[in-house]
């Protein structure tokens, strides 16, 4: 078959971030990102402590036919120069779906393209070969509000999960985390910021299932070891939830590495050698856990790769590339395929009771 380029619009509404995007996939495989335009509704849910579905639905309509407008005039590209229409389809909360895949579909049948609905998963795993060219196979580490998973990536549309959490994903254990200690939404950036100035061996915390077989998580004990030991050193001072965020910070890190390295170990051996290690999701912003998995890779003379932090957020960027590769190598799924609230990246894999919240911030 022979592979052209493409330019395609990217939609992404599946939580609380509106985005558009239009990203051009050139024939021998480079892309480039023209427009990347992200609204976040963060001031919208902060006051409630978390997201809220239906405000973040109603959002998503009053601000998407804005950003493709504005996603298209930044791209320097008009209707006349796409090649077809990406959007997520899921997984993510329903309404927002909702306002995405409508308004995609409304698009590509006004404009006569075609639609590719796109696993917003499959846009975390694919990143690294837009920002970074990074060949197959690789380890991907998928960490955000509502998943954690370690994926190896062996092409487009090809992915098997070695591990997943068995009950809250690392973004909701640093969200709860946060409210526990009194820190602001959104979570996870504040118990980072927090610990720069605690100490992270004041509290002894455990390291859940680090050392055990296999390459599955477990965060719930940690976050109950963190309440506990809140309660102990109550009234809590500046210091002490320093301390605690540090203490808890430093145990997730730890506990991240000894999973990957567990999953590298694995996927060399089942599936070959992979060619880096792929961090990916927004709990990916956090600077301990690209250190301690950089400092891994450096030892093991793997390569590790972690796209820019506005790509590692929820974006259309991811979206739009996802749908041009599937549509480059004849992938694409049915155009009709409905809004999925749950739509997992290995759909051979078995179901994982308590498997972070789907729908979360990613």
């Amino acid at each position: 078959m022979q592979v052209r380029g493409v330019t395609l619009l990217g939609i992404e509404t599946s939580c609380d971030e509106t985005s558009a995007s239009v990203v051009r996939r050139e024939a021998d495989g480079r892309g480039t990102i023209l427009s990347n335009v992200v609204f976040s509704q963060i001031e919208d849910h902060a006051i409630y402590g978390g997201v809220v579905p239906e405000i973040a639905a109603r959002a998503h309509v009053e601000a998407l036919d804005g950003l493709v407008r504005a996603a298209l005039g930044e791209s320097g590209r008009n209707w006349v120069d796409l090649d077809g229409i990406a959007v997520t389809a899921g997984p993510g909360l329903i309404g927002g779906l909702l306002v995405g895949v409508m308004t995609a579909k409304a698009i590509a049948a006004a404009r006569g393209l075609p639609l590719l609905p796109v696993n917003h998963l499959e846009g975390h795993a694919l990143t690294a070969t837009l920002t970074d060219g990074t060949a197959f196979p690789y380890l991907l580490l998928l960490v955000s509000g509502g998943h954690t998973q370690l994926v190896a990536v062996e092409g487009v549309g090809r992915y098997r999960r070695l591990g997943t959490t068995i009950d809250d994903a690392l973004g909701e254990a640093f969200d709860k985390t946060a409210k526990m200690l009194g820190l602001p939404y959104p979570g996870g950036p504040n118990v980072e910021k927090t610990a720069l100035a605690g100490d992270p061996t004041r509290f002894p915390l455990p390291r859940p299932l680090k050392g055990q077989p296999g390459c599955n998580f477990s965060l719930s004990g940690l976050k109950t070891a963190v309440r506990l030991a809140a309660e102990d050193a109550a009234p809590l001072t500046e210091r002490d939830v320093s301390d605690l965020c540090a203490s808890f910070q430093a145990a997730v890190a730890e506990v991240v590495e000894d999973r990957s390295r567990r999953a590298l170990a694995l996927m060399r051996e089942e599936i070959g050698a992979p060619t880096a290690l792929v961090v990916a999701g927004g709990v990916a912003a956090n600077k301990a856990i690209r250190a301690r998995l950089e400092t891994l890779c450096n030892g093991m003379g793997l390569a590790f790769v972690a796209p820019p932090m506005a790509l590692c957020t929820d974006n259309a960027a991811m979206i739009a590339w996802a749908g041009a590769l599937r549509l480059a190598e004849g992938l694409s799924p049915d155009p009709e395929l409905p809004a999925r609230p749950r739509w997992p990246l290995d759909e051979s894999a078995e179901p994982m009771h308590g498997s972070g919240r789907l729908g979360a911030r990613a």
